[in-house]
């Protein structure tokens, strides 16, 4: 077991209406703390999905654990091998190194608040998503920077036959 002691001086405080929102229907990521806010503690970000969006494609973290807190809707949350469905409340954890993914459930939108602990800066990683979707930068380019962010893709079967 390691232990962070993380490294800041005063609390951390983000206004909604002051946190950069990549995206917007059917997908937006509202940007809330980088690692670099919490002293390397996590990273933490809020995800809203549409109806039957996709959140994240299969990946894994080697050095962080992804945390899972449905805000509101239903969500399916791919774990190694299992999809759970999670509903309003409910909380997820996915160690590292475990492939993971989520998608809104079926019929269902998704409030998700997600963190990352321990922290990864990860901002910068949403908004190349967001110059992927805008034809910015193409899907390959995640290649370049999956060490940079731990953020490494796979396949899944569980995830690609789930519906």
């Amino acid at each position: 077991m390691s232990l962070l002691i993380p490294k800041f001086d005063s609390s951390v405080v983000v206004r909604a209406a002051e946190a950069e929102t990549i995206g917007d229907d059917p997908v937006a990521v509202r940007l809330l703390a980088d690692s670099s806010a919490s002293g390397g503690a996590l990273s933490t970000v809020r995800v809203t999905l549409a109806e039957g969006a996709d959140g994240a494609h299969p990946h894994l973290h080697q050095r962080s654990a992804e945390m899972f807190f449905l805000l509101d809707g239903a969500a399916e949350i791919l774990s190694g091998d299992d999809v759970v469905t999670a509903e309003r409340g409910d909380l997820v954890i996915v160690p590292p190194g475990r492939p993971h993914a989520f998608a809104a459930g079926p019929g269902t939108g998704a409030d998700i608040l997600v963190v990352i602990t321990p922290g990864v800066e990860r901002f910068e990683y949403f908004r190349h998503l967001q110059r992927i979707r805008l034809g910015e930068a193409g899907p390959e380019s995640l290649l370049e920077v999956q060490d940079l962010y731990d953020n490494h893709f796979l396949h899944s079967e569980a995830w690609a036959g789930r519906r």
